[in-house]
């Protein structure tokens, strides 16, 4: 049976057929990943050595990607002994995947297309998640959707605060934006995902977010503010793109953080001041000091490929870019 080696020396085997991240997750180890479908980019990891074959397509790998030795985890499997230039990421073993009931306490239209919806747990819940993971949620006629949480956790019970944006035509979507009631009974099952904030005390953080992206960015400032000063980053960035101004539902609270905010827009009103285009196009003409810096990127997967493409070739070590790629789904 394959072995495979991570960068930090750690060992698997992989079954043949068996995706690379679903063998980790049989060990116990646990790798970057988000969608688990080939369909978003945080399960990427560079080959070292060894052979690999793909198990479903790689939509989101370019030619220059597979040219570098770049694979998604979750899309291959082992052909012989590999090395991967990846690391496991060890705190997660503290925060396993349950299924939990929740009401719905609140749903708050914050845009004409976006609401926040807030649940509340039964009190011998004890939901536990690193801030910027996100949870599935079983809604009606077995509907099921990922949602990042979009605050720290508060308590062992909630609530639990959603940014839902609506999709055309979608299912989970004519639920939230026309049946949901207050009180509602769902599921939840979670914390899923890699996406949360790294050591990066006396170091640059940038957030990089498009849309309802923002989500898990409030929720890692949330955890930031509770955080010792000597433990912070020295500055916090956040750059949030949206079509229009008007879009940016949402303010950091920047009380006790040294955060700076740049909204963004891509289709503004000609009287707009502020930035305009793409967030990762605004940030890289910022000229920032990756030396330093911290990367987080939640979003459309294009502003994710493009904002770690252009990172990466201006020298941003691969290690300090992190990602959660939206999959659109109704």
């Amino acid at each position: 049976m394959p072995t495979v080696t991570l960068a930090n020396s750690k060992q698997y085997e992989a079954t043949p057929g068996t995706s690379l991240l679903d063998a980790a997750l049989s060990a116990g180890l646990v790798l970057e990943h988000s969608c688990k479908t080939g369909r978003c980019s945080s399960c990427k990891a560079r080959v070292v050595s060894g052979r690999t074959e793909r198990l479903r397509p790689e939509e989101v790998l370019g030619a220059i990607d597979v040219e570098q030795g770049w694979i998604l985890t979750c899309a291959r499997a082992a052909v012989d002994d590999v090395a991967l230039d990846i690391e496991d990421l060890g705190d997660l073993a503290d925060y396993p995947a349950r299924t939990w009931p929740a009401r719905i306490q609140q749903i708050e239209r914050v845009l004409d297309d976006v609401v926040k919806v807030t649940l509340r747990l039964p009190p011998t819940a004890k939901l536990r998640y690193l801030p910027g993971q996100y949870i599935n949620v079983l809604g009606p006629d077995g509907l099921k959707r990922a949602y990042s949480i979009a605050n720290a956790a508060p308590g062992p019970t909630g609530p639990v605060e959603l940014h839902i944006r609506a999709v055309q035509g979608g299912a989970m979507s004519a639920y939230w934006f026309g049946r949901a009631q207050v009180n509602d009974l769902v599921r939840l099952h979670g914390p899923l995902g890699t996406f949360f904030l790294r050591d990066a005390a006396g170091e640059q953080v940038v957030f990089l977010a498009t849309g309802t992206g923002i989500a898990p960015v409030k929720a890692m400032l949330e955890q930031l503010t509770a955080t010792p000063e000597q433990q912070r980053p020295a500055s916090i960035t956040v750059y949030w793109g949206c079509r229009h101004p008007q879009e940016h539902y949402w303010v950091p609270n920047d009380e006790g953080l040294p955060v700076r905010f740049v909204p963004v827009a891509s289709r503004p009103q000609e009287d707009w001041t502020g930035a305009r285009g793409h967030v990762q196009n605004v940030f890289m003409a910022d000229a920032p000091d990756l030396s330093r810096t911290w990367v987080y990127a939640c979003g459309s997967n294009d502003m994710i490929e493009s904002a770690q493409r252009q990172l990466l070739a201006a020298g941003l070590p691969a290690r300090r870019f992190h990602s959660d790629a939206f999959v659109v789904s109704g």
